[in-house]
């Protein structure tokens, strides 16, 4: 049995559990924060089968979407002074991991 845990993307989040809980897999949904735009994300447990595992991912994957986003940033002009500069960056998409469950009892 394997345990996958999986940051989305909030935008991608209802559309990736909807399909994963077509696919008859069970998940648990955490509301979570990232460090980097401070923005919601959602992360994902879900307990499945060794044989399983490869379906779960690549519904994961087709329902999570990167895409690119315009952030405000700051940069040193010097003398102290701070200039406001728009970076772009690829946001979305999923982090998924795959650990080993060793046991698994249900109460």
């Amino acid at each position: 049995m394997k345990l996958i845990l999986s940051i989305i993307n909030h935008d991608d989040a209802h559309s990736v559990i909807q399909h994963l809980t077509q696919g008859g897999y069970h998940v648990t949904k955490l509301a979570t924060t990232g460090g980097f735009l401070q923005v919601g994300n959602v992360t994902i447990l879900i307990g499945v089968d060794d044989d399983k595992l490869t379906g779960a991912m690549d519904i994961i994957g087709k329902f999570s979407n990167s895409r690119r986003q315009v952030i405000p940033a700051t940069s040193e002009m010097g003398m102290g002074m701070y200039s406001s500069m728009p970076v772009e960056v690829t946001v979305g998409g999923a982090t998924a991991f795959v650990m080993n469950v060793d046991e698994f009892r249900k109460f």
